[in-house]
């Protein structure tokens, strides 16, 4: 199950939208189709690939949490090194090409952490394409360091204030623009969700972190036991699992957020929690956090990228068919591998990112030394200081926090910062 079989994965997956968006996700698909065959398509994205987003990624051996643990040996692949700071970039550049290619010169996005609208701005950028970004007023407030850096690349941010204003309502309000401006716009979907193509699409291009490790684990001999990722929508785990999901090894474990709690409400657990539903919605068919209405529960996680109510539908089918285990972890527990691989390997997980580090410093004890587990580090975690300052030293956050709002009152800095930009 590699890839969908006319759109779908088994029972999930497939085209649900109105007859005015076939016509642009057909076209969208052959385009596509043609890329993916196209030698000189391939040839400059693996340019930029290497150039721009700084590929191959290391494979880190992590060897102080694994003296720590016991147990098997802990690899972590290190896609916070990636231009932009997350695997997010491998799937915009990826897309953007082809937007350039189709005589598209406007891009539109969604975002939650805000990962993803940033290496869609920075893809735009260097392609010179115009941007504009969809996101959460929820999702903008907690992570601005990721709002200003995409106003920084040029894009336009749209605080979206409707539903829950997290990542379900940005999806909503992107589809919306898309349908009105199809002749001039592509939209860059971040996850591998939605309609088909794009579960094919956004799964091939991040389908390059998982080649690298298959490379990476063999030139060093490695017996993996199994590959940990986080799951919100599915963009780096599928990546991460695409070259191995048609072997029967290693274990492929996806790590969703499992928020403060299990009840509807409490946290994001689409394939572990109690709530979950088959359903359609976006345009797909997979598995949802809804109610008995078919509405999108409300969802919880410290981490903006997890919190979204489904799951890409390949991910869903995959793990129906038990090839993928499904597990979650804590908001508290996620914090705490962070933590943990911050002060024993010099790396900063993203929140994201630590809910496979959790799972990991849970499995490793369990397995023989002469194993390996390969963690996907799919961001680092500068982005979220916003969230997890509090959290570690709220004393010293807040009295930073009084400083900077009474700096930024004084003005002086401000005056200063623009005689400057004018010399």
């Amino acid at each position: 199950m590699a890839h969908s079989d006319n759109g779908f994965f088994g029972q999930f997956g497939g085209k649900y939208v109105a007859e005015v968006m076939r016509r642009p996700l057909d076209e969208l698909e052959s385009a596509f189709k043609d890329a993916m065959a196209d030698k000189a398509f391939l040839e400059e994205l693996a340019t930029i690939q290497r150039d721009y987003i700084g590929r191959e990624t290391p494979l880190l051996f992590a060897k102080t949490a694994t003296e720590i643990l016991g147990g098997a040996q802990i690899y972590i692949k290190l896609e916070g090194l990636a231009n932009t700071g997350a695997h997010k970039i491998n799937n915009s550049i990826g897309q953007c090409l082809l937007a350039k290619i189709m005589g598209k010169k406007r891009i539109i996005a969604e975002t939650g952490a805000g990962q993803h609208g940033v290496a869609t701005a920075a893809a735009c950028a260097k392609l010179g394409l115009d941007c504009t970004v969809y996101m959460g007023e929820v999702d903008v407030r907690r992570q601005q360091p990721n709002v200003a850096a995409m106003e920084m690349y040029g894009a336009k941010v749209h605080a979206v204030t409707s539903g829950s204003r997290t990542l379900k309502d940005a999806v909503n309000e992107a589809m919306r623009d898309w349908a009105a401006n199809i002749d001039t716009t592509h939209y860059v979907l971040g996850s591998a969700v939605g309609p088909a193509p794009f579960p094919d699409i956004v799964r091939e291009f991040q389908s390059v972190i998982g080649k690298e490790v298959k490379k990476q684990a063999a030139e060093r001999k490695l017996d993996v036991a199994a590959m940990i990722a986080c799951c919100g929508g599915g963009s780096n785990s599928i990546g991460f699992f695409a070259p191995f999901i048609d072997e029967k090894s290693p274990r492929l474990i996806a790590v969703e957020a499992g928020g403060i709690g299990p009840n509807p409400g409490e946290n994001a657990s689409r394939m572990t929690g109690n709530a979950s539903k088959d359903g359609i919605m976006q345009g797909y068919k997979s598995r949802f956090l809804l109610d008995d209405d078919g509405q999108a529960l409300s969802t919880r996680s410290i981490s903006a990228g997890l919190d979204y109510c489904g799951i890409g539908p390949q991910l869903a089918a995959l793990g129906k068919n038990g090839r993928i285990e499904f597990t979650s972890a804590l908001d508290s527990e996620a914090l705490e591998a962070v933590k943990f691989f911050a002060k024993n390997e010099g790396v900063l997980f993203a929140l994201e990112s630590a809910h496979a580090g959790a799972a990991a410093i849970k499995l490793a004890p369990t397995l023989p030394k002469d194993k390996a587990i390969i963690v996907n580090m799919s961001g680092r975690g500068d982005k979220d200081i916003f969230i997890t300052c509090p959290v570690f030293r709220p004393a010293e956050w807040k009295q930073f926090l009084v400083s900077e709002l009474d700096r930024l009152n004084d003005g002086k800095d401000i005056h200063d910062a623009e005689i400057m930009g004018r010399e």
